[in-house]
């Protein structure tokens, strides 16, 4: 909803600025959160958790457009190596450690905990200068968005990445994992701890893969890794009744993961123009986030509709294939600017 927004705020002012104001925001949800005590007031929960999100997503399309305006495109492929690895690590071992927690010392002090880690970022990023001033521009910010649509139909290309990027929200298996331990562990380990380790051992593969795949990778190698992908959550729905087996599978999942999301997002950044970072990252990001809410949302449908969940996640598998394939045909169609 608010990615027309922002992209037009992210290109129009002073980054650090926006930044401030996103984790001040992030840090007065989470604080709310501990007055919801009670059933009636789910709607005070949906509305903080609605407020907490937005500005995490708006906070990362400004990192993201940051990176872009700071660094090169072979440094950039490497700084988004780096920050998936950092992102993908801190939200899974985040959920693994936070479920650990909440079993030791409860919600709400959960809570607190929460929100002084994003004080603790808050200080971090006052003292850094990223020495970028905001562009100047005129326009109104309808304008600017009328501008991005034609931009974006002007250079197709532009569009089809964002949409091949999307495809990795196919890895969203958040509410299938939750699945799996309702239906397949929690006789045999509380659900807490093993929600804790399914995310810790995705975790591993997610910080090694980039580390052993990233100096190898280019346009026409890509390919491969959309196979992988799906070859490795194929072979994960066969072990998903094992909790031993599913976790040592789990970081075969997430070993391609990373280099996935980097090198889309390079190849992306890499054929935008500079004056269109933010706005076009901000579209990305929706797309992404979209397939991302998709994934879970038809993971309860199919469950709800009988399907088992090893059907469920190798209809998430052909996900990848058919990213597969819409890759092959981009590079069929386009030229893609290789920055390796």
């Amino acid at each position: 909803l608010q990615a027309p927004f922002s992209g037009s705020v992210i290109d129009r002012y002073s980054p650090k600025k926006i930044m401030v104001m996103l984790i001040i925001i992030e840090i007065l949800a989470t604080l709310l959160l501990i007055l919801v005590t009670d059933i009636s007031q789910l709607w005070m929960l949906f509305i903080l958790i609605f407020v907490r999100m937005g500005a995490s997503s708006f906070y990362f399309t400004v990192e993201m457009s940051l990176l872009q305006r700071l660094l090169s495109t072979k440094k950039l492929q490497l700084a988004n190596e780096i920050h998936s690895i950092i992102w993908s690590f801190s939200y899974t071992v985040g959920m693994a450690i936070s479920c650990f927690v909440v079993y030791l010392i409860g919600v709400y002090m959960a809570f607190a905990l929460d929100a002084l880690l994003f004080c603790f970022a808050l200080l971090l990023l006052l003292r850094i200068d990223f020495n970028l001033k905001p562009a100047d521009v005129t326009e109104g910010f309808f304008t600017m968005m009328g501008e991005s649509f034609r931009y974006m139909r002007n250079n197709p290309i532009v569009l089809h990445l964002m949409l091949l990027h999307a495809f990795v929200g196919f890895t969203a298996f958040d509410a299938l994992v939750a699945l799996m331990v309702d239906h397949y562990y929690a006789a045999i380990i509380a659900t807490a701890l093993a929600l804790g380790l399914m995310h810790t051992f995705r975790a591993i593969g997610l910080v090694i893969g980039p580390m052993i795949l990233g100096p190898y990778m280019n346009n026409k190698r890509l390919l491969y890794i959309f196979m992988f992908q799906a070859l490795s959550v194929m072979l994960w729905s066969l072990t998903l009744h094992n909790f031993y087996f599913s976790l040592l599978v789990s970081i075969v999942v997430g070993f391609s993961t990373t280099t996935m999301w980097s090198y889309t997002y390079t190849l992306l950044q890499h054929h935008t123009d500079p004056a269109y970072y933010g706005r076009i990252v901000a579209y990305n990001d929706m797309f992404f986030l979209l397939v991302g809410a998709g994934v879970s949302l038809m993971t309860g449908i199919l469950y709800e509709f009988g399907l088992r969940l090893q059907g469920i996640a190798t209809v998430f598998s052909l996900g990848f294939i058919l990213a597969a394939f819409y890759y092959k045909w981009i590079k069929s169609r386009f030229t893609l600017k290789d920055f390796k």
